[in-house]
């Protein structure tokens, strides 16, 4: 096989070679009815001569011999058609004019042709089906897996892994619900079903695992899969998300095990680019609170749309230095584009607007842990209430063009401290937009993972100490979004959204935390126990998107309502500090943030 290999023009030319000489003598053999010495030999073997070298000619040309095409391809196909329909033709001139009497019989010169093109098209199937089978993972060394989609995507994985004699996993079977390919085949693999058959395929084949072989699968997709795959024993793996693919084409390398953050954030988003690009490319635009795990992803994302200058402003300078590092690669902080300062502070707040000028400002620092909120409301007052305030009035004295409040949806009939600030952070920015020309308005997204202090990190480090793992509640429900695509949705909020409103994502489906921690603990090296502790002070069994009074009206966008919010004038809350923190909250308690 290397040989061959190492000469595989050479041997392809000889083989075409042969391939006319054989055509030719088998079509003037059924031309005179199996009785080929009616016709003389010597005019046969002369234009078999003259098939040949114009073969050699008409190939070399078309790249045949040169190792131009991949072998077997689609291009390679092509030029061996061009090329035969070229011989051909070329010794039907020659045969009828040059000669006389003829070399051959028309019907030979054209069924010669015809012929010659199937056998050079078939001993290159057969040559590329011999070298296909010879690359195939051996079964006994690596996992016979299901597939789970036979799109394109499908089927550049089952034939990523049927060509590469190292790969781990090997296909045997295909799955996908659409009836229109259940009978295909792909490299010889077939689709035997869609997902309802997994159990019943997974044993009837042997398989051990299962690829679900669609970059852009939803979570709900996700946690259905992996709910029948655990049913039958398998492993789950799947293909990232098309964004983070590299390169043209998918490989073995790109499948890797289904995490949680999968089955609880994917959502398909439709981002409109000209828009964002429109609002922010050459811009001046200022993120509050960058250095957190909102704030830096904001500050990744809006880069890609070009502003004219990115201030990125946070109280923590360890959080800057790690976000100019994952933005520049380095972290000298020499840049006044990062700036230390603390949003509670008004004057310090002036004075980064008027060195920097914004024309857009993302307002993303707040306080977030909701029961540590519980226990210190009066600093949720200073940052989210006061701070907040203060970014406003900065924002309106420097004539910002478009501001947006980044909340929460415990912002939506609150009834926690947390809940209440931000609603009332919200109503704040909503009065703000009755008395400037810009367009200030708040977006409301729910739990975000890969955010720090989430419920998944906190479940890992349960599970890295040995358990027990904790949940409040059996039945209590959140929503999650990804950090990448919360941020993408508030940018896009940022473009369609109007004075005053909030814009509320839509984040799918509420997910079950006790579904979540089963899963990572099925997952562990070791069992584990699972502990209820009851809800705390403050939480919810159930969040909501929308609260009580507010309709679900998406007019721009299929994955962002928008609501209204009744302004809230400063002078109502009056004046900031710890001992007013109380009378505030007592107040909002009492009007529950409305």
């Amino acid at each position: 096989m290397g040989a061959l290999g190492r000469h595989r023009t050479s041997v392809q030319a000889l083989a075409d070679s042969v391939t006319w000489i054989v055509a030719l003598y088998v079509a003037t053999w059924w031309r005179f009815e199996f009785d080929v010495g009616q016709w003389p030999a010597s005019r046969l073997w002369a234009a078999a001569v003259f098939a040949v070298l114009l073969q050699l000619a008409a190939g070399a040309a078309a790249g045949l011999y040169v190792g131009r095409w991949r072998f077997g391809s689609f291009e390679e196909v092509a030029a061996v058609a061009r090329s035969g329909l070229v011989v051909t033709m070329a010794l039907y001139a020659i045969n009828r004019f040059a000669y006389s009497p003829r070399l051959i019989p028309v019907s030979v010169n054209v069924g010669g042709g015809v012929l010659a093109l199937l056998l050079m098209l078939g001993t290159r199937y057969l040559w590329r089906l011999f070298v296909d089978r010879r690359r195939r993972p051996r079964r006994e060394h690596a996992d016979p897996v299901l597939v789970y989609g036979a799109g394109e995507a499908g089927a550049q994985l089952v034939t990523a892994m049927l060509r590469n004699p190292n790969s781990p996993l090997v296909p045997v079977a295909l799955l996908d619900d659409s009836p229109a390919k259940q009978q295909l085949r792909i490299m010889g693999v077939p689709v035997v079903g869609g997902r309802q058959a997994i159990r019943d395929v997974a044993e009837t084949l042997g398989a051990r695992h299962l690829v679900v072989a669609i970059p852009s699968a939803s979570s709900v997709l996700l946690r259905e899969l992996s709910s029948l795959a655990l049913d039958a024993d398998l492993k789950v793996s799947v293909l990232p998300a098309v964004e983070e693919l590299l390169g043209g084409g998918i490989v073995v390398a790109d499948v890797r095990p289904l995490e949680v953050s999968d089955l609880l954030g994917r959502h398909e988003i439709k981002t409109d680019v000209g828009q964002i690009a429109g609002y922010l490319h050459g811009r001046r635009v200022l993120v509050t609170g960058a250095g957190g795990s909102i704030g830096s992803e904001l500050c990744r994302q809006i880069m890609r749309f070009g502003p004219e200058r990115l201030t990125m402003v946070d109280r923590d300078e360890s959080a800057l230095h790690a976000l100019q590092l994952s933005i520049e690669g380095r972290a000298l902080l020499d840049d006044r584009s990062l700036v230390v300062g603390d949003i509670r502070d008004r004057d310090r707040l002036i004075a980064i607007f008027e060195e920097h000028r914004p024309h857009v400002v993302f307002h993303a620092a707040a306080l977030k842990h909701l029961t540590l909120l519980e226990l210190y409301p009066g600093e949720a007052l200073k940052t989210n209430v006061w701070g907040t305030l203060n970014v406003l009035v900065a924002a309106e004295r420097f004539g910002v063009e478009r501001f947006v409040n980044v909340s929460t949806d415990k912002a939506a009939d609150p009834v926690n401290v947390l809940g209440y600030t931000k609603r009332v952070a919200e109503r704040l920015t909503a009065a703000a937009a009755t008395r400037t020309d810009g367009v200030f308005l708040s977006v409301r997204f729910g739990n975000v993972l890969g955010s720090r202090g989430s419920v998944l990190e906190s479940f890992r480090a349960q599970i890295d100490a040995g358990g027990p793992v904790t949940v409040t509640h059996p039945d209590v429900t959140r929503y999650f979004m990804t950090v990448e695509e919360a941020v993408e949705l508030v940018i896009q909020a940022g473009a369609v959204g109007r004075d005053g409103e909030a814009l509320v994502l839509d984040m799918g489906e509420p997910v079950r935390i006790d579904d979540v921690a089963r899963r990572l603990v099925a997952q562990a090296d070791r069992p584990m126990a699972i502990e209820y502790t009851g809800l705390r002070p403050g939480e919810k069994l159930h969040e909501t998107r929308l609260g009580l009074g507010e309709l679900d009206q998406r007019p721009a966008h299929p994955l962002i309502s928008h609501v209204l919010v009744p302004p809230l004038e400063a002078v109502d809350l009056g004046e900031p500090g710890d001992t007013h923190a109380a009378s505030v909250l007592g107040w909002l308690r009492d009007t529950g943030g409305s």
